[in-house]
């Protein structure tokens, strides 16, 4: 269970008897509560301080979407997210949302995930031949909250229940729980994002140690989950081969490859706004002290000559641990493929390969 708890809470009206509100107050008797009518609240404007405000509400619009990574000249996986909240109880330095939810910044909580599942199982019924990987963990870490809002004991029998769709829930937590409570299903993948140990120690505040994760993971394994991993954001240290070999070595003493269902590397990747609400917050000093240079989606990575070195190394290690994992690449164009996999397979073709896989 991580640290984070609220200081205020906001509900929207109507939703005062909601399984979210009611964990809620089990959890923090002492927080007080507010119901308020539509707009939400004004969050503070410190981003920090806006991560203790916890907003109740339904939300209106479209749930699904398209992950950003499908930007033209990148390949692209093909992977669409659902938005079940917005904002995370983590604070890491790197973390986009710090400018992407910069005008909202209060941790919301979508009570009407009913919709969100209707609206998914629209778009699967009007495709059957083509199979979803859908995600939960963009906005929000799929799991950090779930003692919370509960959302696993949902999400996890509609999926099972799908012939055209995986799951996957993402996370840089430990609390597995939930899941663990509900019977496996093949078509629920739990995944975590890994790095070198140093830079969740100094990047990555009140996630998960890597050692917990691995060990949740294993965990999950043992009731029957498939699980994944995304070495994402890659940081170039100066003893990066040392740094991500003792990653990978930890993951093949712990986890059975045979159920792992992929795993993806991804550089780190920062938009100038980003780059300037870190500068602004004091945050990730270290990070920009690299060399960037611009790439096709309007975000800044470390040259190639950093990411490709990375890139095969960790893929060969990798491979050495069992050639048979999916292995892919996020956010790069067709030319980084090349030099990496020696193809630039198309977005349809990545796609089929991950979800393709049998289990």
């Amino acid at each position: 269970m991580i640290a984070w708890q609220p200081e205020v809470v906001f509900v929207e009206r109507g939703l005062e008897n909601s399984r979210i509100l009611s964990n809620v107050r089990a959890y923090y008797p002492s927080v007080p509560v507010h119901a308020f009518e539509p707009p939400l609240p004004m969050p503070p404007k410190d981003f920090a301080a806006a991560k203790r405000q916890l907003v109740i509400q339904r939300h209106r619009g479209s749930f699904l979407h398209h992950c950003p990574a499908g930007t033209t000249g990148l390949v692209c996986c093909n992977y669409l997210v659902v938005h079940l909240g917005a904002n995370c109880p983590f604070d890491c330095s790197y973390c986009f949302l710090q400018e992407y939810l910069a005008n909202s910044p209060a941790l919301r909580l979508f009570a009407n995930i009913e919709d969100a599942l209707a609206e998914v199982a629209a778009v699967l019924r009007r495709h059957p031949q083509r199979r979803f990987r859908i995600g939960t963990g963009e906005l929000i870490d799929s799991l950090a909250l779930d003692h919370l809002t509960e959302h696993t004991r949902t999400l996890v029998p509609f999926f099972a229940a799908q012939n055209n769709a995986v799951l996957e829930l993402k996370t840089k937590s430990a609390s597995v729980d939930g899941l663990l409570a509900l019977p496996a299903s093949e078509n629920v993948v739990v995944a975590w994002s890994v790095n070198a140990a140093r830079v969740i120690e100094e990047e990555e505040p009140g996630t998960a140690p890597l050692a917990a994760r691995i060990a949740a993971a294993r965990r999950l394994q043992d009731a029957g989950y498939r699980v994944a991993f995304h070495f994402d954001p890659l940081i170039a240290l100066e003893d990066w081969p040392k740094a991500y070999r003792e990653v990978v070595d930890l993951l093949s003493a712990s986890i059975d490859p045979r159920r792992v269902a992929w795993v993806s590397l991804g550089h780190l990747r920062l938009s100038p706004g980003l780059k300037r609400a870190m500068r602004e917050r004091g945050r990730g000093t270290r990070l920009l002290a690299a060399e960037f240079v611009p790439g096709p989606d309007g975000k800044e990575r470390v040259w190639r000559g950093l990411r490709l070195p990375m890139y095969r190394s960790i893929l060969q290690w990798l491979e050495s641990w069992d050639p048979d994992i999916p292995r892919y690449i996020c956010m790069e164009p067709a030319g980084v493929w090349e030099r990496t996999f020696g193809e630039a397979p198309s977005d349809q073709e990545v796609a089929a390969r991950l979800v393709g896989r049998a289990p």
